[in-house]
């Protein structure tokens, strides 16, 4: 359980960074631990992030870790791919399931004719379908991670425990940690694999990836991929430090914002939680209540992007 104290700012995108001017105004006094575990190969290039910490940074080196786990315990290697296959396959299920809702959903909402009292009624029965969908899948997920927890026991198995004792120890520590994009999936298995969110420090700081898994459900989404416009998915649930947000990192980029139809899909799918949007430059200080601000900016019911006062 994540001790409800806990405060979090979630910062956009770091491309040009704002996590030092930030942490100096947070007045964060003592060591700071820091994940940039979604970064997979290229976690050891924390050069540029220790350098924002103001050198009081320390790298769990979570990824790192993992890939030790692997190589020394044979045994849940195998059986950790295993499961990957099993995941994998449910997530393409449910892709195949949620494509067909959102068609319908989308065709409903863009229908003109007919009573406007018919077509809402149709739009709300079509999107319950899309929640029940999503939440049938998360439920689902969880389901499998929780069972492969309890036949493989991480927490007594050698390799993982030394793991996690040591960065237990370091987070015990510090005064806040810091939580990087990147992969989302591994970096929240990795999160998870190393039971990070049991010795969560009393400040959070997390961006793009790391502001995703560390809400209650990691939401995937990106309507201008190479490839054409990929459906916006859950995933699964994250951590759970911040409550009531869906975190939309690189927002911009990545969302037809100005489609008000598909962004008025996406918010009322996922209320009552608020679609936060982290562009470049936002800092969202959630402080220890975790209640969005005023100024942060969030979709509407209606497909707008505004500040959460004006919701």
């Amino acid at each position: 359980m994540v001790p409800v104290t806990i405060a979090v700012t979630l910062l956009g995108p770091q491309r040009r960074p704002t996590l030092d001017r930030v942490i100096q105004s947070l007045g964060i006094d003592g060591p700071i631990a820091a994940v940039n575990a979604g970064w997979q190969d290229r976690e050891a290039d924390d050069g540029e992030l220790l350098s924002l910490l103001g050198g009081r940074g320390a790298n769990l080196r979570l990824h790192a870790r993992w890939m030790a786990v692997l190589h020394d315990d044979a045994d849940y290697a195998r059986a950790e791919r295993e499961h990957r296959v099993v995941l994998d396959e449910v997530q393409t299920l449910y892709r195949i399931r949620l494509e067909h809702a959102l068609r319908a959903t989308y065709e409903i909402a863009q229908r003109r004719d007919g009573h406007p009292r018919n077509r809402e009624n149709a739009l709300t029965d079509a999107i319950e379908i899309l929640r029940v969908t999503d939440q049938a899948h998360v439920t689902r997920v969880r389901g499998l991670q929780q069972s492969f927890a309890e036949a493989w026991a991480p927490q007594e198995r050698e390799a993982i425990a030394k793991h996690r004792h040591e960065v237990h120890d370091v987070l015990a520590q510090a005064a806040a940690v810091v939580v990087a994009g990147g992969h989302v999936g591994e970096l929240l298995h990795v999160l998870r694999l190393f039971d990070v969110s049991a010795v969560m420090p009393p400040r959070v700081v997390a961006w793009s990836a790391g502001a995703m898994a560390i809400t209650e459900r990691v939401v995937l989404f990106h309507d201008r991929a190479a490839h054409g416009s990929a459906q916006t998915e859950a995933l699964d649930e994250g951590l759970a430090v911040v409550r009531g947000v869906v975190a939309l990192p690189h927002a911009r980029r990545r969302l037809r914002i100005d489609d008000a139809l598909r962004m008025s899909v996406l918010a009322r799918r996922f209320a009552p939680a608020a679609c936060l949007v982290l562009d470049d430059g936002a800092t969202v200080e959630l402080g220890a209540d975790h209640v969005v601000p005023d100024d942060a900016r969030v979709l509407t019911k209606d497909g707008r992007l505004v500040p959460a006062g004006e919701r």
